[in-house]
């Protein structure tokens, strides 16, 4: 509630965009998928509102019509929140996780709660750009170093490499089973694009910039989130653009975008620690985390948007629910690699797989380029 504890209840049922949801049906949804998962499914009980759950059912319900629905709001959807928290706390007191159920095996519904709860905190992000005079409710912290000096490209030798989560640790369904593929040799950028590349790319195009980019009467651009006019770091990562976007950056350069393997490959041994996550300072800044081969800012800042289509692996299996990856497949959605500034610290790792639909630049998408080695 931090993040949203400033805001009235207009502000939380407020639609500012179409293709997003007021954050009162947000803060409802992370509540009803908790009571469903852990204190239905998991702890046996009965819901406390009968069929309220259907309202917040992310696949029945398009998000245009949410605002319309008749949801809980104000007093009522606090109450609901704070209800179901407690039911779920009374669960897990009693739930037995080394059973041999999988849903409560080494704690699985735990994690993924804690998970859809921190990535919806990302989607309510995305909106409360939108909101005027917004407030970042903490005060950042200080600013590790920048990376290193390095070369503009890194190459990375072909071979044989092991892609997806592997089978000690909580991931989504999408990102198993952990196998191994065949990558090419490849040249991938040290760094993401950044503003002032990007502000290059327009001025010599003329193509559209990104999401709340404005000009500021002078030739350059300005930050417009939040209702505000702020000036753009040129060194930081460039984010809200849409794949097309980045695509066509990438041929003017004379690159392309990097495959999600490519990508995987090139951030092992990228350290969460040091990148710019948990909506740290509401923005992006220059990367400081290096991977084990050198390539920079591959974890946070913001999603890479990769020319592979969203796919199972080898061997897929759903788990725990088939909507959740599997409904997507085989629909030419582009994956997005690697986590933003919006993304919870304890939610990204380099095995996990972001989708959207291509127009999509609301989200917090950036890019970096790539080429054959």
């Amino acid at each position: 509630m931090l993040l949203v504890e400033q805001l009235g209840d207009e502000q939380l049922n407020t639609v500012y965009s179409p293709i997003l949801s007021p954050l009162a049906w947000d803060l409802g949804h992370i509540a009803s998928f908790e009571e469903l998962w852990l204190v239905q499914r998991a702890g046996g009980r009965a819901p406390l509102h009968g069929e309220l759950g259907r309202l917040y059912d992310a696949i029945e319900q398009p998000r245009a019509g949410r605002n319309e629905l008749p949801i809980l709001r104000g007093a009522e959807l606090r109450s609901y929140m704070r209800e179901v928290r407690e039911r779920t706390l009374d669960v897990l007191d009693g739930a037995d996780l080394e059973g041999d159920d999988p849903l409560l095996g080494d704690g699985f519904v735990y994690e993924l709660l804690l998970a859809h709860e921190h990535q919806h905190n990302e989607t309510m992000l995305q909106l409360l750009q939108m909101v005027p005079g917004y407030e970042p409710p903490l005060p950042p912290p200080l600013a590790p170093d920048p990376a290193p000096e390095g070369p503009e490209t890194i190459a990375i030798d072909g071979g044989r490499h092991a892609i997806g989560a592997p089978g000690d640790r909580f991931a989504y369904d999408n990102e198993r089973p952990r196998h191994e593929v065949e990558v090419g040799p490849f040249r991938i950028d040290r760094l993401p694009v950044s503003n002032g590349d990007f502000a290059a790319f327009l001025a010599a195009t003329g193509a559209e910039p990104p999401l709340y980019w404005e000009p500021d009467g002078a030739g350059g651009w300005i930050d417009a989130r939040f209702g505000r006019s702020a000036p753009l770091d040129p060194d930081a990562p460039v984010v809200h653009v849409d794949h097309r976007q980045a695509s066509a950056f990438a041929a003017w350069a004379g690159k392309r975008l990097p495959s999600e393997l490519e990508w995987e490959v090139a951030a092992a041994g990228s350290d969460p620690a040091l990148a710019n996550l948990d909506h740290d300072v509401f923005a992006t800044r220059p990367p400081a985390a290096v991977s084990e081969r050198g390539v920079a800012g591959m974890l946070g800042d913001a999603w890479e948007w990769t020319s592979s289509a969203f796919e199972g692996y080898p061997g897929f299996t759903a788990f725990p629910y088939r909507e959740y990856s599997e409904e997507f497949f085989g629909r030419a959605y582009p994956v997005l690699r690697g986590g933003s500034w919006a993304t919870r610290r304890s939610v990204i790792r380099i095995s996990f797989r972001n989708w959207d639909l291509p127009e999509r630049r609301q989200i917090f998408s950036g890019f970096r380029c790539a080429e054959d080695g």
